[in-house]
């Protein structure tokens, strides 16, 4: 029940890998000048990742409810990555970024899967990004 979403991006620079314990909590995401992603980070249960790219002014935030995932993640890209949307199970999204460039859209292929972690490049800037999803398992808190 994993699968997961062709990168996208110009790349280049050093590859990241953003994961962590437990199911995912929140997500931020820096931009800057309303043009293109310059950060961001996801949250598994109380602790925060590293983040991936920089921090500038205030992050856009999206805090899950209990239960509530993320199922989605569509937006933009050039060589930087321009917008990122990250939809839920609940319909609620976060929008972050200028859509401009070519367009992308990323998903599990199993119904009951959720974004697990992602991975991509960074040149200082995140420079492509590839989503990994899977079925979390609540009993044994493992993804299969």
């Amino acid at each position: 029940h994993y699968s997961f979403s062709q990168s996208v991006g110009g790349g280049g620079g050093t590859s990241y890998s953003v994961t962590g314990e437990g199911r995912i909590t929140a997500v931020r995401v820096w931009e800057i000048y309303s043009n293109y992603i310059y950060g961001f980070q996801l949250r598994y249960g109380d602790d925060w990742t590293p983040v991936i790219g920089y921090v500038s002014g205030q992050p856009h935030e999206l805090q899950l409810f209990e239960g509530e995932r993320i199922v989605q993640i569509s937006g933009k890209y050039t060589h930087y990555i321009q917008s990122l949307i990250f939809a839920t199970s609940l319909g609620r999204s976060l929008h972050v970024g200028q859509p401009a460039g070519h367009s992308f859209n990323m998903y599990a292929t199993h119904p009951d899967a959720e974004l697990r972690f992602l991975s991509g490049m960074t040149s200082g800037l995140p420079t492509s990004l590839q989503a990994h999803w899977a079925i979390f398992d609540t009993e044994s808190s493992e993804a299969h």
